[in-house]
């Protein structure tokens, strides 16, 4: 998409030099580090050329090194890594004589690889060992991004890895998998993921923390008092869990690095303490993708972390256009919103959708650093107009929706026991509708019908309802419980089984559920 290479290059050593002062050492590597002397061995690739560099501050920015699998053949010609841009000439000028394309890996730069080479007019298989692509996604989030993925011609080989490589007699390559089977290709990419570069830090005796990362504190300072490190290299707190994390993304490394020279110019005028102290908290991870059109948004832990950290959560799902649905061009955005249910405060959120998305997954990202519930979601004013939102913003109506569940407005049933309970599963949307794709079991009462039909519900079961998206079921919902019946409602309704069904075996109902994915929000 970007023409020109120079493009991507924001500054070099000369610009630094004559604009700020600053001396900048390229081909320069730093092999050691004396804390004692407080000074770096530093090594002249151009001419072989040893020195010692003094430091009163060191700022450790070694960011992060693709992962290595250790495979056989995993250093054959034609398999590389993604970190650099030499890296993304040599993968460009392979691709030029390639036919077939092998990713390792689903995550961001796996689905990017994997459309960029696409375009290029390669046959593309994606491996992941995982059961789901976007591994920060739940897996029904994730679901519509490998439905995009199979939908423009990536393979899709889920829960299942690499086992080695091997040249072939024809010069082309063969994988082989965790499954037994072979691929053959013309070139690999490797993206499983990232680790810290700490060998300088590890050698210097800096502590690390479990997960391999520099520890530091909230002024990104390690545990020698003139050392401090950013970026890639270091572990951070989450702000939900509280507990430590990689997050190597590029917002949190740029507060990170103002954040340190903040410190350290303190530190080294010995100023006092500034009125408005930086402070680096912790991350939430907000993280956004693309991939033929589809835009993929997250804030915040998924539903899966929440369960391994222990914290009890709510979930609602929301299905509602990203503007007026009377305008012209109205997409649908799947949201998916966490938060506690003591006291309501927002813990994490993913959105799926070609348009619209990341404004929403910002927004709750910015109300979840102040510390906001879903109550706060409701009152939010955002611009309307009808070619930008709705009146009711969808950040509105998710804060809306999992209001009224706190308050009791609004039961929920829960989409993973729907296949064991024993309540009455109701569909309240049209004939036609549910003749087209409808749960098992489920009995048809159109909502506009419902009235009429109250003698025909059980006093004495609990009753499930359905529609398309969750609207018609809540109206549904607010005239049976007046009536005295036991009612919860399935969120997001039959868009979000669809999802679901994409996860894995959810039993019979997947040939009798029609497609939903262009279902109206409404």
């Amino acid at each position: 998409m970007i023409e020109s290479e120079a493009n991507l290059l924001v500054a070099n050593p000369d610009t630094f030099k004559h604009r700020f002062n600053i001396d900048v050492h390229t081909e320069t590597e730093v092999t050691r580090i004396d804390r004692q002397s407080k000074s770096v061995e530093v090594l002249d690739l151009k001419t072989g050329i040893r020195r010692r560099e003094p430091y009163d501050a060191l700022v450790l920015a070694t960011g992060a090194q693709p992962v290595r699998p250790d495979l056989p053949g995993i250093d054959l010609p034609g398999i590389f890594m993604l970190r650099t841009i030499p890296d993304s000439r040599k993968i460009k000028a392979a691709a030029a004589q390639a036919r077939r394309a092998l990713i390792l890996g689903g995550g961001f730069i796996g689905l990017e690889m994997a459309e960029n080479l696409v375009r290029l007019g390669l046959d593309v298989t994606l491996l992941e060992l995982a059961d789901q692509v976007l591994p920060p996604l739940d897996p029904e989030m994730a679901g519509y991004a490998a439905d995009r993925l199979r939908a423009n011609g990536v393979h899709l080989c889920l829960g299942e890895g690499a086992a080695g490589f091997e040249r072939l007699p024809d010069n082309t390559l063969g994988a082989y998998t965790s499954r037994g089977t072979m691929l053959n290709t013309d070139l690999v990419i490797v993206a499983i993921g990232v680790r810290p570069d700490t060998a300088l830090a590890r050698a210097a005796g800096l502590e690390l923390g479990a997960l391999g990362g520099i520890r530091v504190d909230e002024s990104m300072r390690t545990d020698d008092p003139s050392i401090w490190a950013v970026g890639d290299v270091v572990e951070v707190k989450n702000l939900i869990t509280r507990e430590w994390q990689l997050v190597p993304l590029a917002g949190p490394a740029n507060r990170q690095g103002r954040v340190a020279a903040t410190a350290i110019i303190h530190q080294l005028n010995c100023s006092a303490d500034p009125i408005y102290p930086l402070a680096f908290e912790g991350v939430l991870g907000t993280a956004v993708c693309e991939v033929f059109g589809l835009t993929v948004a997250c804030t915040g832990p998924s539903e899966t972390l929440l369960r391994r950290a222990g914290q009890g959560y709510e979930k609602v799902y929301l299905h509602p256009g990203h503007h007026a649905s009377y305008f012209p061009g109205a997409k649908p955005i799947h949201i998916k919103l966490l938060f506690a249910k003591t006291d309501g405060r927002i813990l994490g959120a993913q959105a799926v959708g070609e348009a619209g998305v990341a404004r929403r997954i910002d927004v709750i990202a910015t109300a979840m650093m102040q510390g906001a519930r879903v109550f706060d979601l409701e009152e939010l004013e955002l611009c309307y107009a009808p070619q930008f939102g709705a009146a009711k913003d969808p950040v509105n109506l998710v804060g809306m929706v999992a209001g009224n569940h706190l308050r009791g407005d609004l039961p929920l049933a829960d989409w993973g026991e729907l296949e064991n309970t024993k309540a009455l599963l109701v569909d309240v949307r049209s004939e036609a509708e549910y003749t087209g794709g409808h749960f098992p079991n489920a009995q048809n009462f159109p909502l506009d019908t419902l009235r009429d039909r109250l003698q025909d519900l059980p006093q004495d079961r609990e009753i499930w309802l359905m529609c398309g998206v969750g609207q018609r079921a809540y109206y549904a919902y607010r005239l049976l419980q007046q009536y005295g019946l036991r009612v919860k409602v399935l969120s997001g309704g039959m868009q979000t089984y669809q999802a679901w069904l994409q996860t894995g075996d959810r039993g019979s109902a997947r040939s009798d559920v029609g497609e939903y994915s262009n279902a109206r929000p409404i």
